[in-house]
């Protein structure tokens, strides 16, 4: 099991590592699978340190993230998009992540 900082970084890197996967090899598919295997550590993580409820909330966070880093992209570009989601979602796990 992580720490709310470790799990933190991994929610970030999941974000990021994602949308880098998808970018370099023009595959959405591994892209997502890269989000998926991340959103799966960073979720049974968050069960363990903040208890089911709050994982609720912070997997619906990272999830969400994805889906506003769409929109957000046509207005300040993908990578920018991509950065500020990651960091909402790693403050928001910071904040909620438990121990």
């Amino acid at each position: 099991m992580l720490n709310k900082t470790a799990t933190s970084a991994l929610a970030a890197a999941g974000l990021v590592g994602g949308y880098a996967v998808a970018r370099q090899t023009g595959n959405r598919q591994l892209g997502g699978a890269v989000l998926a295997a991340a959103g799966g550590v960073c979720t049974y993580s968050w069960v363990k340190n903040a208890g089911a409820g709050k994982a609720a909330a912070l997997i619906g966070t990272y999830v969400g993230a994805f889906g506003a880093s769409h929109p957000l992209s046509k207005k300040v570009g993908a990578w920018q998009s991509v950065g500020l989601v990651a960091a909402g979602t790693a403050l928001a796990s910071q904040v909620l992540g438990g121990r």
